[in-house]
C-alpha cells in the first residue's frame, strides 16, 4: 500500500493561530506532535514510510520536510507550486507512486488536520477499504455524525453503496440529514488504485488527465509551475467522486475530528467543571463553556458563555462558539486588504529554528533569530537590503563573501546589500541574535540562495 498526505491547506477557519505560511497542519495544538507528525506517524502503522508521499504548497515544502524528517530519512514531498484544490493534487500524486514504484499499488489519501486516537480500529477499516480497492472500487470513508454540523460536506450511503454526496448544509438541512441515519460525514479520506483512478480521471476530468503527459516523475520530483498553472482548480469530489459509478463506501471504525474549527478543537479538549477549556496563561472568573487560548500574554476572562478568545503576539480573535466557521471571512479579508496578519506570525519558524519581528517601520525592520544547535541558513545575498547582526547568545560562525567570522555574544558584523553571506550554529548550544534590516524593500522575496541544506534553492 502506498499513501499520499494532502498538506496545502491554509486552515483559515483556525486564524489567528493558522497563517499561511505556518498553517494548521504545521502546527502543535494538542500533542507534542503537529497535525502533519500525527498524520505521518498514523499511516506508518499501514505501511512503510518510504510508500508515503506528502503533497504541499511551495511556501510550505521547506517546514513540511523538517518535519517528516524526524519520522523518515529523506520523506518524499511533492511541492505544488500553486494552489489547485484537490484533484489535480490526487491525481498528480498518483501519477508520481506508479512512474517512481513501476507497479499499481492501492493508494491511501488521507488529509493531514485529522486527530485519530484510536489507530487499531483506523487500520482495521483500512483494510475494509483496501478490499473493496484491490476489486476496483474507489472507496470513501465515512464518519457517523454525532450532531448537526454545517462546516462538514455529508455522504448518503447504506451498506457500501454510496448514493450521493451533498455539499456543507444549512442547520435546517444538517438536522434532517441527522434524522435520516443514512447521511455521514464525509472525512476526504480515499482509497483505490492507482489505475481505477487515473482511468476514472481521464473519462470524468480530461482538463487533468490531458495534462498529465506533462509531467515526467521518472528522474525528477519537480512540479513545473507553466504546465501546473493550467490545472484545473476543482476538488476530488466534485471532478470524480459525485460522477464515477465506481465509488463505494466504508464508515470509519475509529474516532475521528476534523480540526477545522475553534468548536472543533474545544469539542475534543478537556475541559473543566464549567465546561471551559483554557490554554496557555488565562485567568477567568465565571466563564461557562467557553474555549480561551493564549499564546503569550496573560488573558483574563470575566463572566463568558459559549465564546470562543483566541489571542496570538499580533492579533486577538473573539467570537461566539456557534459563529467559528466564519472566521474563514475575516482571514479572505485580511487577505484581499493585503494585510500581513492572514500570512505570517511575528515569530516565524524555519528549518533551522525561528525568528520573531520586533519592530518594522519605513526602510527598517529588526527581528531575533534563534538557529539551532548544528543548523545554518542557506547561503544567500540580498538585492534591496543591508543587515546587521549582533551576536545575543552562543557563538555565530559568519560566512561573509568566502571569509569566516567567528562572533560571540556582544560582537557583530555588517551584511551589505548583494554582499554572498550564510548564519551558521555548528555548536552545542542556541544561536540568538539580532538583525536589524535597512532597505527599501524588506521581504522574503528578497533573498537570492545559492546552496541550501534543506533543498530551498
Amino acid at each position: 500500500m502506498y499513501g499520499i498526505i494532502l498538506a496545502g491547506g491554509s486552515g483559515s477557519r483556525l486564524w489567528p493561530l493558522s497563517r499561511e505560511l505556518y498553517p494548521k497542519q504545521l502546527l502543535n495544538i494538542q500533542n507534542t506532535e503537529s497535525l502533519l507528525q500525527s498524520t505521518f506517524q498514523r499511516l506508518k502503522e499501514c505501511m512503510p514510510a518510504e510508500n508515503i508521499v506528502s503533497m504541499t504548497c511551495v511556501k510550505n515544502c521547506s517546514n513540511v520536510k523538517y518535519q517528516l524528517s524526524s519520522f523518515a530519512q529523506n520523506p518524499i514531498v511533492l511541492s505544488e507550486p500553486i494552489s489547485k484544490n484537490t484533484a489535480p493534487a490526487i491525481v498528480l500524486g498518483s501519477k508520481y507512486i506508479t512512474e517512481t514504484a513501476q507497479k499499481d499499488p492501492v493508494i491511501l489519501v488521507v488529509p493531514s488536520d485529522h486527530t485519530i486516537k484510536d489507530v487499531e480500529s483506523f487500520k482495521q477499516t483500512v483494510e475494509e477499504g483496501e478490499k473493496l480497492a484491490e476489486q476496483g472500487y474507489i472507496v470513501t470513508f465515512g464518519i457517523k455524525p454525532s450532531y448537526a454540523e454545517t462546516g462538514y460536506g455529508y455522504i448518503s450511503a447504506e451498506g457500501n453503496r454510496v448514493h450521493r454526496f451533498v455539499e456543507k448544509p444549512d442547520m435546517e438541512l444538517a438536522e434532517k440529514y441527522i434524522e435520516d441515519g443514512n447521511y455521514y460525514w464525509n472525512s476526504g479520506i480515499f482509497m483505490f488504485k492507482a489505475s481505477v483512478l487515473l482511468s476514472e480521471a481521464e473519462k470524468y476530468a480530461p482538463e487533468i488527465y490531458g495534462l498529465l503527459k506533462n509531467f515526467d516523475f521518472t528522474n525528477s520530483a519537480d512540479i513545473p509551475f507553466t504546465e501546473f498553472d493550467k490545472m484545473p482548480s476543482i476538488s476530488i469530489d466534485y471532478a470524480i467522486m459525485e460522477k464515477s459509478d465506481k465509488i463505494a463506501f466504508v464508515q470509519l471504525k475509529s474516532d475521528w475530528n476534523d480540526l477545522g474549527s475553534w468548536k472543533s478543537i474545544y469539542d475534543v479538549s478537556k475541559k473543566d467543571e464549567n465546561g471551559n477549556v483554557k490554554i496557555g496563561h488565562v485567568l477567568d472568573e465565571g466563564s461557562k463553556n467557553s474555549f480561551v487560548y493564549s499564546s503569550s500574554k496573560l488573558v483574563a476572562t470575566i463572566g463568558l458563555e459559549d465564546v470562543v478568545l483566541v489571542e496570538t503576539e499580533d492579533a486577538i480573535l473573539a467570537c461566539k462558539s456557534d459563529k467559528t466557521q466564519e472566521v474563514k471571512n475575516v482571514y479572505e479579508t485580511l487577505k484581499k486588504q493585503n494585510d500581513n496578519t492572514h500570512l505570517v506570525h511575528k515569530t516565524v519558524y524555519r528549518p533551522w529554528g525561528y525568528y520573531t519581528v520586533l519592530a518594522q517601520g519605513n526602510g527598517f525592520l529588526s527581528k531575533i533569530i534563534q538557529v539551532n544547535p548544528g543548523q545554518k541558513l542557506s547561503v544567500q545575498s540580498h538585492n534591496h537590503r543591508s543587515e546587521h547582526w549582533v551576536v545575543l547568545e552562543g557563538t555565530a560562525k559568519v560566512v561573509l563573501e568566502g571569509k569566516e567570522l567567528i562572533l560571540s555574544p556582544g560582537h557583530s558584523v555588517d551584511i551589505p546589500v548583494k554582499a554572498i553571506h550564510s548564519l551558521q550554529n555548528p555548536y552545542e548550544t542556541n544561536l540568538k541574535i539580532i538583525e536589524a534590516q535597512m532597505g527599501d524593500l524588506l521581504i522574503e522575496e528578497d533573498i537570492i540562495r545559492y546552496e541550501d541544506m534543506y533543498g530551498r534553492v
